[in-house]
């Protein structure tokens, strides 16, 4: 069994409006987790503030799925993420759910791992919103860490689609494209994820699975 180490980071984030709940996308989380233990990798999960980690309300499934209830398990009280986790891993994981969009770009603790992951070299991936971790991540130098990388993520017209455009901090494609990032999409609602060295990143949902199958893939070539 493999002894690789990944480190997911997860929102804390509750509300998009008053009356809009939003949270951690379940899927996006619970997916990638299975396909990391499959590999016998250690996974820790943790979030921005620790504690419960509330899930966006439309990502819970009508009936439960079985082989989720260890992933869900792990969000009832999480670790709060530190500095500490810039070492010991092989690997960061950012699921999305829109929560992370106003908690994770203004997270000075999750910008700081994740650039001492990136001068490491390790494998940096996140899925849908995700990616909303990554706008303000920069090496040392302060170069953007998505500059000049193929990187996907929630689009823009999937988010006017959902209506939630005018309630977002900011608008996630549009952002990774200005920091220089080769904003790369499938159509919309559909799996697509693409991989650049070290960096992998899907689009939405959907892109759970394969997301995590080309971050599985980077990490074993470690």
């Amino acid at each position: 069994m493999s002894n690789k180490r990944v480190l997911m980071v997860v929102t804390n984030h509750t509300k998009i409006t008053d009356d809009h709940k939003t949270g951690l996308w379940l899927e996006e989380y619970a997916v990638p987790y299975n396909a990391f233990k499959e590999q016998g990798y250690d996974v820790k999960v943790t979030s921005i503030q620790g504690g419960e980690v509330p899930l966006d309300p439309n990502s819970i499934p009508e009936e439960e799925v079985a082989e989720w209830a260890e992933a869900q398990e792990q969000l009832k009280d999480t670790a709060k993420l530190s500095k500490e986790d810039a070492e010991g891993f092989d690997g960061i994981f950012l699921p999305g759910g829109h929560g992370t969009m106003f908690d994770f770009p203004e997270s000075e603790t999750l910008q700081y791992v994740l650039q001492k992951h990136a001068e490491q070299g390790n494998i940096i991936g996140s899925v849908c919103h995700g990616p909303s971790g990554l706008v303000n991540a920069t090496y040392e130098d302060g170069t953007p860490i998505v500059k000049g990388k193929k990187v996907a993520g929630f689009t823009d017209s999937e988010e006017i689609g959902m209506g939630l455009d005018v309630h977002m901090p900011f608008m996630l494609e549009t952002e990774l494209r200005n920091k220089g990032a080769n904003f790369s999409k499938g159509e919309d609602w559909t799996a697509y994820a693409v991989r650049d060295g070290n960096l992998i990143t899907g689009q939405n949902p959907m892109s759970s699975e394969s997301a995590a199958e080309k971050m599985v893939e980077a990490l074993n070539e470690k």
